[in-house]
């Protein structure tokens, strides 16, 4: 009888410990963003990376010619700083939001890790 639960405890245990092997960790990573109304301009740095491997920004909110027309700007690392303006057309529109994409390059993971709405 004990042979038999000890068998089956293993079965669950080695079940179990697959099963957390292939659920997939969120991409991780530090990053402020700063809406300064009074200047009209949205500032962004990226403060650490934990396990990420870059972050990027994305919103439909960018100007025409923000990052060569993407609706993202990608890429950044540890120390970047962008700060986008509403008085350069081609950055920001007048309002809309911005989020900050913490990327895993390995397997693709991507993870919303802030975001800010400014209106101008």
């Amino acid at each position: 009888m004990v042979a038999i639960t000890v068998i089956l405890a293993a079965v669950i245990a080695a079940f179990v410990l697959d099963l957390g092997d292939s659920v997939g960790q969120e991409a991780q990573a530090g990053v402020t963003i700063e809406v300064d109304e009074e200047n009209n301009e949205v500032q962004i740095e990226v403060m650490s990376l934990g396990n990420a491997d870059h972050v990027d920004l994305k919103s439909s909110d960018f100007g025409s010619d923000t990052s060569e027309g993407d609706s993202d700007i990608s890429g950044m690392t540890v120390g970047d700083t962008v700060t986008l303006s509403e008085s350069s057309p081609d950055d920001l529109n007048s309002a809309g939001t911005i989020s900050a994409v913490a990327v895993i390059d390995a397997d693709g993971t991507e993870t919303q890790v802030s975001s800010e709405d400014w209106d101008f």
